[in-house]
């Protein structure tokens, strides 16, 4: 495979995933959560960065690493998610939910009435054991290689 054609691979892989976040989204009817969302700003780099790419600029290997870069960011933010969702690691006290203790029942209402309508810390769906986001995780990594391919590979 070419250069060109690796860029377009791993673009086009990004652009895939934002779709489907998209489908689940809208079709599904599965609101994304803030990590979701966080998850899909260095997908949609990674599509620009692809297409600037493709132009055929002399510093396409740099731009295959910038894409590499963003396809590594939105894979680091799914392996946090996906700890925040296992309950390995605390997550943003924005998107979480906080324990209750000793609260008065109007601190826990005041705490109700603040908390997200889209948790960060529950899996919204999963397939063979995997949220959205460790599959996105996956996915992302599996980009990372591919930009790295075409960042290697001569113009």
């Amino acid at each position: 495979m070419t250069r060109k054609h690796l860029i377009a691979l791993a673009a086009a892989g990004s652009a895939a995933l934002l779709l489907g976040a998209f489908a689940f989204q809208h079709l599904g009817d599965m609101a994304p959560c803030k990590l979701c969302l966080w998850q899909r700003w260095p997908h949609a780099a990674a599509v620009v960065i692809g297409a600037l790419a493709l132009l055929g600029l002399p510093w396409t290997g740099a731009l295959a690493l910038a894409g590499a870069a963003a396809a590594a960011t939105t894979g680091g933010i799914g392996v946090y998610h996906t700890g925040i969702e296992r309950g390995w690691w605390r997550g943003p006290d924005s998107c979480t939910s906080a324990p209750i203790g000793e609260q008065s029942a109007d601190a826990l209402f005041d705490q109700i009435m603040a908390a997200p309508l889209v948790r960060c810390d529950e899996v919204a769906w999963e397939m063979l054991g995997l949220s959205m986001a460790s599959w996105n995780a996956l996915a992302a990594f599996t980009l990372v290689a591919v930009w790295l391919a075409a960042a290697r590979r001569a113009g």
